[in-house]
């Protein structure tokens, strides 16, 4: 294993440090670990999210002016525990109540939901919103129901600026969960990824295989099969993401009349003719740009073939896992006001746009 580290054990708190160093727009605290925006959140709704290390530049890129108020960094492809969101949530508290933005893994979904509960102990009101956008499986080892993927980046994107426009917890918590069923995701790899502390590949692929329909842990795709060219890849990736059904599941959501957790069903979009998308063409962290334009080339003609237009995109590393060499691709459908929020300015250490 080769890689830029001193201690394997450590290596979270390493890059914490650097990170903090690096940027003077955030504070990054420690014991427990969370990055928040430096000034703190006065008058409006904080948006939080967090995960596992190793998906950089996913959460703490994303800490700054119109997109998170602060993330909570667990180790390298393990949840952050509760004492962090709480600590988090305490420091960001605007006196407007929370938004806690949920990847969904199990791991995840558990201890941001106890967080929520000791910060309402604490009166600070709360809302929690999964996002489950990966179209390659009902469920996997690491989850419940679909993974949450580049779905993400939007929903941080788009519900960091409408807080900075003055939405209340509950309407910024619909808009949230809005984003989510119009957002769909799918991944493949050419190269497993390796964890600091395994020091081994987390699967073995042969130089002339691929995996389809990856999370982002390391975890196995569902079909394995011979590599094919980008424009072969792509196509099999839009495809999947377009033509998805209606999925339909059932979510935990803290209901404030009856002030108890409650199951919430949820229905998924499906692409339309006459759509319009934002579009990320994602590194898995090993992939460089310049081949991730050859998958958007290819995207693009996916995308005017089912008729849907794409009037954003993001093109880069937005959610990796580690080193991995490979692409996930991202659609949400937009309408008025997710566009309106995502052409809001923002200025954080990995996105920045009008400020």
């Amino acid at each position: 294993m080769k890689k830029l580290i001193d201690n394997a054990d450590d290596v979270t708190l390493e890059q914490l440090k650097g990170f903090g160093l690096a940027h003077d727009t955030v504070e990054v605290h420690f014991d427990p670990n969370f990055i928040c925006l430096a000034g703190g959140v006065e008058g409006r709704v904080a948006v939080i999210s967090g995960g596992g290390s190793g998906h950089e530049p996913l959460h703490g890129g994303y800490v700054g002016m119109g997109m998170l108020d602060a993330a909570c960094p667990g180790q390298v492809f393990t949840s952050p525990t509760p004492d962090q969101m709480y600590e988090a949530g305490k420091a960001v508290n605007g006196g407007k109540g929370i938004l806690q933005i949920v990847k969904n893994y199990t791991g995840d979904v558990l201890n941001f939901q106890m967080a929520a509960d000791l910060l309402r102990a604490e009166g600070i009101e709360v809302r929690n919103i999964i996002i489950d956008d990966d179209v390659a499986l009902q469920d996997s080892l690491y989850t419940a129901g679909r993974r949450g993927l580049g779905t993400t980046v939007i929903a941080e994107k788009v519900c960091g600026a409408a807080s900075r426009e003055g939405y209340d917890l509950d309407r910024l918590a619909a808009l949230c969960r809005k984003v989510n069923i119009h957002g769909k995701s799918m991944g493949m790899a050419l190269t497993s990824c390796m964890t600091p502390q395994n020091g081994t590949p987390s699967f073995e692929l042969g130089e002339d295989e691929m995996e389809i329909g990856i999370g982002i842990h390391g975890e196995p795709g569902i079909e394995r099969m011979p590599i094919k060219s980008a424009t072969e890849v792509t196509s099999m990736l839009a495809r999947r993401i377009l033509e998805d059904g209606a999925y339909t599941r059932t979510l935990s959501e803290w209901d404030s009349e009856k002030e108890d957790w409650v199951d919430v069903e949820i229905q998924d979009i499906t692409f339309q003719q006459g759509d319009e998308v934002i579009a990320i063409v994602n590194s898995m962290g090993g992939t460089p740009i310049s081949e991730l334009y050859t998958v958007y080339a290819a995207l693009a003609e996916q995308a005017e073939q089912h008729g849907v237009k794409i009037v954003r995109r993001l093109i880069g590393h937005y959610i990796t896992s580690l080193e991995m060499a490979g692409v996930s691709i991202t659609l949400v459908k937009a309408d008025e006001e997710i566009l309106h929020f995502y052409d809001a300015p923002v200025n954080t250490p990995a996105l920045r746009w009008g400020a």
